[in-house]
């Protein structure tokens, strides 16, 4: 990994224990390959995603999260994946679209408005089997098979494929659950403080981001 590859991940290193974490890691993950927008999301169930975090101008967030939590999520090949429990890893969006996928209503009437050229995401099981993912997207063009496999080498949520240098994270995200509102104990089970509480629950001990 280059020097300035380092500097990013010395900033994650630095933002472990901060609410800034979330971002670290996007821009962590732009100099692995570059995209335009980034958004973590948690599904459970058919209940309403929970945005924990994204980068979106003001302009863009009313169609990127706004409206797609009143409604289209429903036909997201993204939600639809989550609620089948896809095994962790990272997928494009046109991999698990079923067919016809431009044709249909998701496509027409609501994702031709993000003017996305392509988007991929992370996916993470979390132990209540709710799944996190992290969107990577892309205004330009499409990723390419290198920066696809350069991202998905980078995956940062499985310790299982942990190896080279480490970055952990023994709980990190304890500061982000509390800027999003509470404790483990918060009154709703699919709040964003209950989703960062699960994804710090599985991330105690375990490498958050591994390089090759």
């Amino acid at each position: 990994m280059s020097q300035p590859h380092w500097a990013f991940a010395a900033a994650v290193v630095a933002a472990l224990d901060s609410p800034i974490l979330p971002r670290a890691l996007a821009e962590l993950l732009r100099q692995v390959a570059p995209f335009s927008y980034t958004v973590m999301f948690g599904y459970r169930s058919a209940n309403r995603p929970i945005d924990l975090y994204d980068d979106f101008p003001p302009g863009k967030r009313k169609i990127f999260v706004t409206d797609y939590q009143a409604g289209p999520y429903l036909l997201d090949p993204f939600f639809l994946a989550a609620s089948r429990s896809v095994a962790p890893g990272l997928y494009r969006l046109r991999d698990l679209a079923p067919d016809r996928f431009y044709q249909g209503e998701y496509f027409r009437s609501y994702y031709v408005q993000t003017g996305l050229a392509e988007e991929i995401a992370y996916f993470v099981t979390l132990p209540d089997h709710s799944t996190l993912t992290l969107s990577l997207m892309r205004a330009e063009r499409p990723f390419s098979q290198k920066e696809f496999a350069a991202l998905d080498a980078a995956f940062p949520f499985d310790p299982a494929r942990t190896r080279g240098r480490r970055v952990h994270a023994q709980g990190s995200l304890s500061r982000i659950r509390r800027a999003n509102s509470g404790d483990c104990r918060g009154d709703s089970p699919y709040s964003p403080a209950q989703h960062l509480c699960q994804v710090e629950h599985q991330l105690a001990g375990r490498t958050l981001f591994a390089f090759p």
